[in-house]
C-alpha cells in the first residue's frame, strides 16, 4: 500500500507558474511508474505526464514544452513543474502510482487531488 498526498495547487493568472508535489507514504520500491492526471469539470480524467523508475518521461501533447515531471527518490516525492499556464489547464490534478505485481495484476494508487485554476 502507498498513500499519495498532493500539494501546490492554487489560483494563478494565465502565463504564470505552479509546482505540484506528490508525497508518497513510503519509498518508491515496487512502484514502476508515477504520474499526474487531471480532470476538468464535465470532462474525463486525462494523462498529463508520467515518469518511470529509470527516469523515462512521457507527456500529453497539450503540455509538452510547458510541464516537467521529476522525482526525488530520497524524499519519496514526485513533482510537476508547470509554466506558461493557460485557462484550459484548469482542473483537479491527481497524483498516480502504478505497481506491476505480475503480468496480469496491476495496482493503481491515487491521491485525493489538488485544484489548479488558471484565470485569463
Amino acid at each position: 500500500q502507498v498513500q499519495l498526498v498532493e500539494s501546490g495547487g492554487g489560483l494563478v493568472q494565465a502565463g504564470g507558474s505552479l509546482r505540484l508535489s506528490c508525497a508518497a507514504s513510503r519509498t518508491f520500491a515496487g512502484i514502476n511508474a508515477m504520474g499526474w492526471y487531471r480532470q476538468a469539470p464535465g470532462k474525463q480524467r486525462e494523462l498529463v505526464a508520467t515518469i518511470t523508475t529509470n527516469g523515462s518521461t512521457n507527456y500529453a501533447d497539450s503540455v509538452k514544452g510547458r510541464f516537467t515531471i521529476s522525482r526525488d527518490n530520497a524524499k519519496n516525492t514526485v513533482y510537476l513543474q508547470m509554466i506558461s499556464l493557460k485557462p484550459e489547464d484548469t482542473a483537479v490534478y491527481y497524483c498516480h502510482a502504478r505497481s506491476i505485481v505480475t503480468m496480469r495484476r496491476v495496482i493503481d494508487y491515487w491521491g485525493q487531488g489538488t485544484q489548479v485554476t488558471v484565470s485569463s
